[in-house]
């Protein structure tokens, strides 16, 4: 890897697993220092700090419910605190609850609603007050904010159709002081919230590559968007998708 990001701090939320233990390893090969958030995973936590840090990198794993507007907010300050600063976020976490509209219980609306959108702002909201010129926001969506595709996602659609006008917004509020703020939206993912082989084979018609998408590609946009190449880059949301919405 380039190292490209030798020197910066970033944190992942959500970092112990699937598309954001992918994003945690990728910004570490390329030289930042990462803290990330957990809510149940531990043992693959502590598993993923001894990894980096084996590899010579800098990591520190913190427990934090994103539900929890002041475990977020504690998560950034845990971060600045330990790491020294904070140039990146990439606001991962985010839960999938799938149920048909007339049995859809306003708990977990108000759930997934807490999860998915309220604690990107919150997170952003606390990083920011640190990040100077040049610091980066990002935000893993879905390509569901623009195609729900299937019953039952009314709610989860939402959750990402408001992180989208959401990111536009905060690029307009972050950009004089020199921050970009983007969306990254995939599509079908291998991960283990998706971890139904069976619908994996029904979706794969739809994909113009024919196939679903890996965790490593969403995590090398994310390190585009991250890194300098990337600093005229803001208010985006990139759909990463194998064609699913062509």
């Amino acid at each position: 890897m380039s190292q490209s990001l030798s020197g910066k701090v970033a944190l992942v939320t959500g970092g112990s697993r699937g598309i954001g233990a992918a994003i945690v390893r990728r910004l570490a090969a390329d030289g930042a220092a990462v803290a990330f958030t957990y809510s149940n995973s531990q043992d693959k936590a502590k598993a993923i700090v001894a990894e980096l840090e084996a590899a010579g990198g800098k990591a520190l794993s913190i427990r934090a419910d994103s539900a929890d507007a002041k475990a977020v907010q504690d998560a950034v300050a845990l971060t600045v605190e330990h790491l020294g600063g904070l140039d990146i976020l990439v606001n991962n976490a985010g839960i999938l609850i799938l149920k048909p509209l007339d049995d859809y219980p306003l708990e977990d609306f108000d759930r997934m609603f807490a999860v998915n959108v309220r604690a990107v702002f919150t997170a952003t909201q606390a990083a920011a007050r640190h990040m100077k010129e040049g610091s980066r926001i990002i935000t893993i969506g879905s390509v569901t904010a623009d195609r729900s595709g299937f019953p039952t996602s009314s709610v989860y659609s939402m959750t990402k159709g408001a992180i989208a006008s959401m990111t536009r917004g905060l690029a307009r509020d972050l950009g004089p002081r020199g921050i970009t703020v983007n969306n990254i939206q995939p599509g079908p993912t291998v991960t283990d919230m998706n971890a139904d082989e069976g619908a994996h084979e029904r979706v794969k018609p739809l994909i113009a590559l024919g196939r679903l998408g890996e965790d490593r590609e969403i995590a090398g946009l994310a390190a585009y968007l991250a890194s300098a190449e990337a600093a005229f880059v803001t208010g985006a949301s990139l759909t990463i998708d194998g064609g699913y919405l062509a």
